[in-house]
């Protein structure tokens, strides 16, 4: 079915063929460049030579809520408002996950599009994204982490582990995002969706890098299903929420900065260190990524704490608020008085007793900085001229839908 809708300022032209949108979560371009390399990624091969494959820069922070909620409404935190997994919420004083829908400042494109009459399909890995991406949607929205409970009435769809084949998958294990793109195709084939979004989990890219055999039995397990839903006469479109690096130091330890701990030490026990990649997923990444929010008490010199900040090893920006707001594109009253980004082997903590390292098993691989921000763009169509020499901020993850539609 052709339509036409606007939101958020982007007008979309989606092709009457069936749209999928996938996010492969945690996927730096080295997991393709990999996987293509060993020829472990055939359809994906054959969809770039006769579509298009390409880097394009996400959001920052580089976590999983902030750039799935961009990718969704076309649009930056500064208009979505959602800066992270995690944050001090200004208007309770109190540290809260933001995996709520009361979080998202404007409209998704899923719900536009439903609303414009394509029958649209949300299916998230992780149950902390569905609420948040699916608000005002009249579709289908279910997770393959709690796909059992689904139901019709409340998520668009039950039965689903009869639909998918298989049972409802551990979240920690790679077929949490296999599930995700098998009940999608499984949609297309019975004609229950023709607009998607897949969202998956970065379980696979957290524990493994790219060439490791893991990684490339996974990315070919895609591959086919990307094939699958190409088979179905889709036009097919992925890119990645953020990438993902080591985060150890040279003896294989987790390189972590407490920040917390030694920002109180220097100026005093009222600063508070907010981990924006916070989830119920610690498993994952303890907690750690490479960027933190910091809240100083009332008249405290954000300046000469900057100023101090930027003197650490393993510290690369320090932006104050404005600046923040300014050069990250993130909004004023959900961040901290101080944004501070850390390298590329760098994670940043608050204090010890605040990250239980024992759960990441001896690896640190996680993401949050600017490091983490380029991420693959796949299109199995030819990229429209107006996107082939993208003017200023060039190409961003959250264009996608515009590129396919």
């Amino acid at each position: 079915m052709k339509c036409q809708f606007t939101v958020n300022g982007r007008t979309y032209r989606p092709p009457a063929r069936p749209v999928v949108v996938v996010c492969i979560d945690g996927s730096d371009d080295d997991y393709l460049t990999a996987a293509l390399g060993a020829g472990r990624m055939p359809n994906v091969a054959d969809m770039v030579q006769r579509g298009y494959r390409g880097l394009a820069r996400g959001a920052l922070p580089s976590f999983t809520n902030v750039n799935n909620a961009c990718i969704v409404t076309g649009v930056p935190p500064n208009v979505t408002g959602i800066t992270g997994n995690y944050f001090l919420d200004p208007d309770t004083g109190r540290e809260v996950m933001m995996n709520s829908s009361k979080y998202l400042r404007c409209p998704t494109i899923l719900a536009a599009a439903a609303k414009a009459g394509r029958r649209v399909a949300m299916i998230t890995a992780k149950d902390k994204l569905r609420d948040l991406l699916s608000a005002d949607l009249r579709g289908i929205a279910f997770s393959a982490e709690k796909a059992g409970e689904a139901v019709e009435g409340t998520h668009g769809v039950g039965n689903i582990e009869s639909l998918v084949g298989q049972p409802t998958p551990d979240i920690y294990s790679a077929d949490a995002s296999l599930f995700v793109v098998r009940a999608g195709t499984a949609l297309l084939e019975r004609d229950m969706a023709d607009f998607l979004y897949l969202s998956l989990t970065d379980y696979v890219q957290h524990g493994y890098e790219p060439a490791a055999a893991q990684s490339l039995d996974f990315y070919e397990a895609i591959d086919h299903e990307i094939g699958r839903l190409m088979d179905l006469g889709a036009v097919v479109a992925a890119t990645a929420d953020h990438g993902m690096n080591a985060k150890t130091a040279a003896d294989g330890s987790a390189n972590v900065i407490y920040l917390e701990t030694l920002l109180q030490h220097r100026f005093g026990t009222d600063i508070c260190v907010i981990c924006p990649i916070t989830d119920p997923y610690v498993a994952h990444h303890g907690s750690l990524g490479s960027l933190v929010m910091v809240h100083l008490p009332a008249g405290m010199d954000a300046g000469d704490v900057a100023n101090w900040l930027t003197e650490l090893d393993g510290i690369t920006e320090v932006y104050d608020r404005a600046t923040a707001v300014r050069r990250l594109e993130l909004p004023a009253d959900r961040i901290g008085d101080l944004v501070v980004l850390g390298g590329r082997h760098v994670v940043l903590g608050r204090t010890p007793e605040h990250h239980d390292l024992r759960q990441l098993q001896g690896r640190l691989r996680s993401h949050g900085g600017r490091c983490e921000e380029i991420v693959p763009m796949l299109i199995s169509e030819p990229l429209h001229e107006s996107y082939a020499a993208p003017a200023g901020d060039g190409l961003r993850n959250f264009d996608v839908f515009s590129v396919i539609c």
